[in-house]
């Protein structure tokens, strides 16, 4: 059983390699208020070595729709279905978060979003990318910065 990621109480479990652990657990906890909020789903994670399938589809995204390829080691990842629309996670140990938002029925409505912890740089693959990124303030998380592309192909 996957452990349900709680925003109450924000733990560091399962992201303690990262240098900014506690923020990332921080923007983890935010994501699981997000779906509990909207969704009444209950974000659950699992290690990233137990999540290759995962991580596959999260990496074929990324380097056929932009060419990118991260250096980080992934810690955790989440996958699952809310309604019409398929989610994957990966969080990554230098702070970053992958996600990837797939409707099943409307091909317009699918992107790729990239949040950063409070206190890391922006990972030179994104950078080389131009990306802009937007703050967004956060109890649980202090300052996230986010950007998304479009996804384009079909996966």
């Amino acid at each position: 059983m996957s452990p349900i990621v709680g925003f109450k109480n924000v733990s560091t479990v399962g992201l303690e390699s990262s240098p900014v652990a506690e923020a990332l657990a921080g923007m983890r906890a935010n994501e699981a208020r997000y779906f509990m909020n909207k969704y009444k789903h209950e974000f659950t994670v699992v290690p990233a070595g137990e999540s290759q399938e995962t991580l596959a589809y999260v990496s074929r995204i990324l380097k056929e729709e932009r060419g990118i390829e991260f250096a980080a080691k992934p810690l955790e990842t989440s996958h699952f279905q809310v309604d019409n629309i398929r989610w994957a996670y990966v969080f990554y140990e230098d702070g970053l978060a992958v996600n990837i938002m797939y409707t099943l029925d409307n091909p317009k409505k699918r992107a790729v979003g990239f949040k950063l912890s409070e206190g890391m740089e922006v990972p030179q693959e994104l950078e080389e990318k131009k990306f802009k990124f937007a703050r967004q303030k956060s109890k649980l998380a202090g300052t996230i910065r986010g950007t998304f592309f479009v996804i384009k192909g079909e996966y």
